[in-house]
């Protein structure tokens, strides 16, 4: 037989003796076969280990039919849905394209899952589970160091922050810590003035999302959180707790220097304003300083004359909102609001408070020249005056000046007569 005439003889599957055609084992053909299948096996494992260390350039084939697999391996990434997942609109990068899907409702306004209950839509599922559980009332996470309830753990494992005093997050511009990424994410908007979040109502923007859901209920009139006590309607959820505590008479924030409680953390800020003395709010116009922004909008109104306030019943107009309530009161004759000592009644709650400072001789208000305390803060403002010499009520007709407005007013009389 010629050992170049035709193929090489195969081996029957799983046999482990030489073909027939080689002969018996020790011949001059039993050992060429030997020892072609050593270099094919060393040619093969040679092959795997160099397509190992060095893969190919050229496209992936198959091994039997040598198809290209290029363009299957492109078709498998499409199919197991790999995407472009950045947001065209902010730049925001997401790991799933799901993830970005839910993303760009926030752009578009997309809502898709809409409550049984209420009716209310909502761009991705997760939060129409949340929100149906202010119908259902569930809150199944539980703080065992307050008592307090959350509706989803993240919301409690955030809180548990506030009783621990971790806060984790750090702002890299000025050093700033937050318990929670969220609250540092907002923040950095402070430094870079990005405000994404914008009104399709009025074009006004927002520096994070809750600000314009709780704006644009001023366009749609809604107030989704009512009072179980009085029916009383509000915007926002923290406004109702705040409220309340006016039926429970819960006052959980503690004045550290003094001992008061205040049922708002944000009535706790400003009467600390009191110990510190501190006014950080100026009038561009005549310097004085406030304690709080709400009372420097107020008294510039004394400089503009603006007085936005109009009461519907007999057209007077008023700077404050508070003034203008009162008013109403006085057309209604309604007083709800009455002091637990004596009875009296008032038609503002800041009546009473200052009402019950004689039952309880509290004086808040000191001055800072001569220390005498005072138990309103006008009464403050008026002695004041005495120390500086400020006179800002002016008679129109001959210049002349008052350091108080009763004072004016029996003044022009004198033109009157």
């Amino acid at each position: 037989m010629s050992l170049m005439s035709s193929h090489p003889p195969s081996l029957t599957p799983g046999s482990t003796s030489l073909p027939p055609e080689i002969g018996c084992r020790g011949s001059i053909l039993s050992i060429l076969w030997e020892k072609f299948l050593e270099i094919l096996i060393f040619f093969l494992i040679s092959q795997q280990f160099i397509s190992f260390v060095s893969p190919p350039t050229h496209p992936p084939t198959h091994l039997l039919c040598c198809k290209d697999l290029e363009r299957t391996t492109v078709q498998q990434r499409i199919s197991m849905g790999e995407r472009k997942t950045t947001c065209t609109k902010c730049g925001t990068n997401f790991k799933q394209r799901s993830d970005l899907i839910r993303h760009e409702r926030i752009h578009t306004g997309e809502k898709l899952y809409n409550c049984p209950n209420c009716g209310k839509s909502f761009n991705n599922s997760s939060a129409l589970t949340l929100h149906q559980k202010t119908h259902t009332g569930e809150r199944p996470y539980k703080c065992l160091n307050c008592g307090k309830n959350f509706t989803r753990s993240s919301r409690l494992t955030e809180h548990q922050r506030f009783h621990t005093g971790e806060k984790s997050y750090k702002c890299l511009d000025c050093g700033k810590s937050f318990s929670v990424n969220s609250a540092l994410i907002r923040h950095w908007r402070v430094h870079t003035g990005e405000k994404p979040y914008k009104c399709p109502d009025c074009d006004k923007r927002f520096n994070v999302s809750s600000s314009l859901k709780t704006y644009r209920r001023i366009h749609t009139g809604e107030r989704p959180y009512r009072c179980p006590d009085c029916g009383k309607s509000f915007k926002e959820r923290s406004s109702l707790i705040n409220h309340e505590r006016i039926h429970t008479g819960e006052r959980p924030f503690k004045c550290l220097d003094c001992g008061k409680n205040f049922n708002q953390i944000s009535a706790l800020l400003l009467h600390h304003r009191l110990h510190t003395e501190e006014r950080p709010y100026k009038c561009p116009n005549c310097g004085k300083n406030f304690r709080v922004s709400s009372a420097l909008i107020r008294h510039q109104r004394i400089h503009t004359g603006e007085k936005p306030y109009k009461c519907l019943e007999c057209g007077k107009s008023f700077n404050v909102i508070s003034s203008l309530c009162t008013h109403r009161n006085i057309h209604m004759g309604e007083k709800p609001y009455k002091c637990p000592d004596c009875g009296k009644s008032f038609s503002i709650s800041s009546s009473l408070i200052t009402h019950q400072r004689i039952h309880t001789e509290e004086r808040p208000y000191k001055c800072s020249s001569c220390r005498k305390s005072f138990n309103i803060s006008s009464s403050l403002i008026k002695h004041q005056r005495m120390h500086t010499e400020e006179r800002p009520y002016k008679c129109t007709n001959c210049g002349e000046s008052f350091m108080q407005s009763s004072y004016l007013i029996k003044h022009q009389r004198i033109h009157i007569a």
